[in-house]
């Protein structure tokens, strides 16, 4: 009974982060894509401070991982968390943004700091 608990309140906890636009469209883009800070800053037409914000809440309890490529960090979803199926279940559901990431592409700003 007491471990149903803990893991409605993960759930909770999760779904609570993937309630925010902001982050649930990162783990949509980062389910499948590696990205760095500058990616998402020119995504989502906001400050740098605010997408590393975004991203260490997502990264504190563990969905996203980060890799550092020379000076740069590429973050990513973390597939081997415990409850990724679970998120896997919800990512399944929205529609695909990779959009986003061919619209940084046409303008030459993908991955601009590498």
């Amino acid at each position: 009974m007491l471990q149903t608990a803990i893991e409605m309140e993960k759930a909770a906890l999760i779904l609570k982060l993937l309630g925010d636009k902001t982050r649930l469209t990162m783990m949509k883009l980062l389910d499948h894509h590696a990205c760095c800070v500058c990616e998402f800053v020119e995504i989502f037409k906001t400050s740098q401070p605010s997408i590393s914000q975004h991203l260490r809440k997502l990264r504190d309890i563990g969905l996203v991982k980060e890799e550092r490529k020379g000076q740069w960090i590429f973050y990513s979803v973390n597939k081997h968390h415990e409850y990724y199926p679970f998120i896997e279940r919800i990512l399944n559901q929205l529609p695909d943004q990779d959009e986003k990431l061919k619209e940084l592409e046409i303008k030459g700003t993908r991955i601009t700091c590498c």
